[in-house]
């Protein structure tokens, strides 16, 4: 299935009225949510982006911070990136992203921590303060573009707004049709404040 707004980018995704946790058969505090079967507006976002603007990352490495089902990986590659490596802590979501990576004929590589990039790029991830705190000083390590469809936790003043797009949404995992996301990139300032003592 394409995302919206990928048609470029096939996935293998949940059904359209799926739920979060319906593939868990309920919430169960061992087992984290299966958040690689959906392209979440950040990602699809920031996906896009890459795609348009091939130069931010071609020929550069490339880490996707949770990167989910892959998409923003996939795009990068697409995009020309040297090498991109898909980071996320659930092991089923780095299998989805390497499925997903062959369904697209690109190879990617997986971590489930961060390792050194040229390019750090990451999808909704500002969702709570505590991941907002640690995410931020990973970003702080490289050139770093994150996508957030305003979901509360993102220190806009350390950011730059470099694109937005009407992201289509499912209503069993958002509020509406359609979410309006913002492609963020770390302000410069922000980036070296981090290098410091």
């Amino acid at each position: 299935m394409n995302p919206p707004l990928l048609p470029e980018i096939a996935l293998d995704l949940a059904g359209e009225h799926v739920r979060l946790f319906d593939a868990t058969g309920g919430y169960r505090s061992d087992t984290p949510p299966p958040f690689w079967r959906f392209a979440w507006p950040g990602g699809v976002a920031l996906a896009r982006f890459v795609l348009d603007r091939p130069d931010v990352v071609s020929g550069r490495s490339v880490v996707d911070l949770g990167s989910g089902s892959g998409v923003v990986a996939i795009a990068a590659k697409l995009a020309g990136a040297r090498e991109v490596i898909a980071v996320d802590t659930d092991a089923e979501a780095r299998a989805a992203a390497l499925r997903n990576a062959a369904a697209n004929d690109v190879v990617i590589e997986t971590a489930a921590e961060p390792v050194p990039a040229d390019v750090i790029l990451a999808g909704d991830v500002f969702y709570s303060a505590s991941v907002a705190q640690t995410v931020l000083k990973l970003l702080r390590r490289a050139d770093a573009y994150i996508g957030d469809p305003g979901r509360g936790f993102l220190p806009e003043r350390l950011f730059e707004q470099v694109a937005t797009y009407d992201v289509p949404v499912r209503r069993a995992l958002e509020d509406g049709d359609v979410m309006r996301t913002t492609v963020w990139r770390l302000a410069t300032s922000a980036a070296a404040s981090a290098a410091g003592p």
